[in-house]
């Protein structure tokens, strides 16, 4: 049996390892020549390696995960074109398989029903997007890490309705992307040596004005304080930050920590002096 190796290409100046963010195909499945059979990730890019031949996929020697330096063995094709056999199955086994078969999606065709590439669908998976979340920038309509990336930085309100987030936990920990580390250094080691602006946006309080109109009278008989517009800011950023909750979370070393509550503090004056109670 003739087989070909799949090696780690060269990655760019100065890069010489990377790490296998996700196989796109599975040991005995048939590849064509050119085609992306695993993506690799770098400290400044997410790449596809494409198949060298046409053939079977073998041997897969790099786990998912793994650091690979360049020119390393990922894995093998077998060029003959035929999958490794597997072994026959009884008929008891066969039966058992056939009660308990669910009709399922063809993965070919939802890979047709897809117009984004593999690094696309990976990238709308981490930020827990669709394919109509985003518009897509690439060749018909295709849906691209950079689209996904500037939809990030700078979300609609649908990309908030439709990215739910796991409710019932204090805290949910996700290991960052090399990626995602180089990013993140750059953006700390940005703000330690640039200027922080403090930029100030209009907002329409017609509405929030009638409701405390509404409801000061009744508020001070009850609790002897006026009703003032803290109360309806704090509600506000809560609101804001289940929403958008990368505002809200932490880097801790090589992961990102989501949290499920809300700490505010607020400056309030009193006669003994200002005090910063804490909202939780």
């Amino acid at each position: 049996m003739s087989t070909e190796m799949i090696k780690v290409p060269t990655l760019g100046e100065s890069v010489t390892e990377a790490t296998i963010a996700k196989w796109l195909k599975s040991e005995g499945d048939a590849v064509a020549e050119d085609e992306p059979i695993v993506e690799l990730e770098t400290d400044k890019v997410t790449m596809e390696v494409n198949a060298p031949v046409a053939g079977v996929l073998g041997k897969i020697i790099a786990q998912e995960g793994d650091t690979v330096d360049v020119g390393a063995d990922l894995g093998e094709i077998n060029t003959d074109g035929k999958a490794a056999a597997k072994p026959a199955k009884s008929e008891e086994d066969k039966s058992d398989n056939k009660a308990q078969q669910v009709p399922t999606a063809d993965p070919k065709t939802m890979e047709t029903d897809s117009k984004s590439g593999p690094a696309g669908r990976k990238a709308l998976a981490d930020n827990n997007l669709s394919e109509s979340d985003v518009k897509g920038s690439g060749k018909e309509g295709r849906v691209t890490k950079s689209d996904v990336a500037a939809h990030v930085s700078s979300p609609s309100p649908k990309a908030v309705e439709s990215a739910p987030r796991k409710t019932g936990e204090r805290e949910e920990r996700v290991r960052m992307s090399k990626l995602r580390q180089t990013i993140a250094g750059r953006l700390k080691e940005a703000q330690n040596t640039a200027a922080i602006l403090t930029t100030f946006n209009e907002v329409d309080m017609t509405d929030l004005m009638a409701l405390r109109s509404e409801f000061k009278e009744a508020f001070e008989k009850k609790h002897g304080a006026k009703l003032g517009f803290m109360s309806f800011f704090t509600k506000a950023v809560v609101q804001a930050l289940k929403e958008f909750p990368a505002v809200n979370a932490e880097i801790d070393g090589t992961d990102v920590i989501y949290k499920n509550y809300y700490d505010i503090g607020v400056a309030v004056s009193t006669p003994q002096g200002l005090v910063v109670p804490v909202v939780r």
